[in-house]
């Protein structure tokens, strides 16, 4: 079984380009010849459905499965087909980045309950830290979804320097997984994400793939903060990486505890809170809330590898 790693497969991209942004009826209607798997590849922009006759596994990620779409077009149809995580809008181009995947998604849920559960104590106060999901972003250039985001309320900001494109605050917190994405895609979203006035933290992790059926071993997750400074020729701040799988590069087994602090993630209240919208005067001020949360929240990502792995234990 291949995976799907490396730039645009040329051999499948050029042709299904040409024809992905007609749709499928008027090719038929024309008499047009192609390949089986590039109609049903098709169909996943067409009409929303992923069909196994596409011969996905044949694919390398990011795939060109539209051209010359504008971003409203693409936006209507990831919200009439409720496409999430797997697509993204670049240059007029529609690419899939993801396919969907059990690892990748219980790998988000989890991580989405350790932010939540680590934010309980201002579950309905004023300063409490929302979830905001795979809403969509954009730019003059792009438009991502991340797989999940957080944020406290926020003020707006100058348009169109907002995350919709007019004025509506970024995410503080972004959370990337990649399983058959390729890291030097993530390496792309993270610079989209901590790009000057956007995000304030992000959480990557990559699950390398296995074949179908099979439990992933190697997981690996990157902390990048703009608190930490930016390194060479700008690059993202990197706080902190480790392993948290049941194997690591070499093969050897890991040993994953909870509460190892190798093994989790700190943000801190100053960087969950940024840009904390304040109320009107004479009404007070809001404050961080470090009366009712540690400072900073701790993810243990043993609960995200226990997460992944027991979700595949079913006998």
């Amino acid at each position: 079984m291949s995976f799907y790693t490396g730039s645009v497969n040329t051999s499948f991209s050029s042709l299904s380009s040409s024809i992905s942004s007609v749709a499928t009826a008027d090719i038929l209607s024309n008499n047009e010849r192609i390949p089986d798997h590039i109609f049903y590849r098709n169909l996943w922009w067409d009409k929303g459905e992923l069909s196994e006759k596409a011969k996905w596994e044949e694919v390398t990620l990011p795939y060109v499965l539209a051209k010359g779409i504008d971003i409203e077009e693409y936006e209507r149809r990831t919200e009439e087909f409720n496409i999430h995580g797997c697509w993204e809008w670049s240059n007029r181009e529609v690419l899939i980045y993801e396919l969907p995947s059990m690892p990748h998604e219980v790998c988000i849920g989890a991580i989405t309950t350790e932010i939540i559960v680590s934010c309980v104590p201002v579950m309905r106060t004023n300063t409490e830290i929302y979830s905001f999901g795979s809403t969509r972003t954009r730019d003059s250039n792009r438009g991502k979804e991340a797989d999940a985001s957080f944020r406290p309320k926020k003020p707006a900001v100058t348009a169109p320097n907002g995350s919709d494109g007019n004025d509506h605050p970024w995410p503080n917190l972004v959370v990337e997984v990649a399983y058959t994405e390729t890291l030097d895609h993530v390496e792309e979203a993270l610079r989209y994400w901590l790009s000057p006035g956007r995000a304030h933290d992000c959480i990557i992790v990559k699950i390398d793939p296995v074949p179908q059926g099979q439990v992933p071993t190697r997981m690996r997750a990157w902390h990048y903060c703009v608190s930490a400074g930016r390194g060479t020729r700008n690059s993202p701040p990197l706080v902190t990486k480790f392993e948290f799988g049941t194997q690591d590069g070499t093969g050897a087994p890991l040993n994953i505890l909870q509460g190892q602090p190798q093994h989790t993630i700190s943000i801190s209240l100053t960087c969950l809170y940024h840009d904390l919208k304040q109320p009107t005067p004479p009404t007070p001020p809001v404050q961080i809330p470090g009366n009712l949360l540690p400072d900073p929240i701790l993810l243990d990502f043993y609960f995200v590898q226990r997460a992944i792995t027991e979700a595949f234990d079913i006998h």
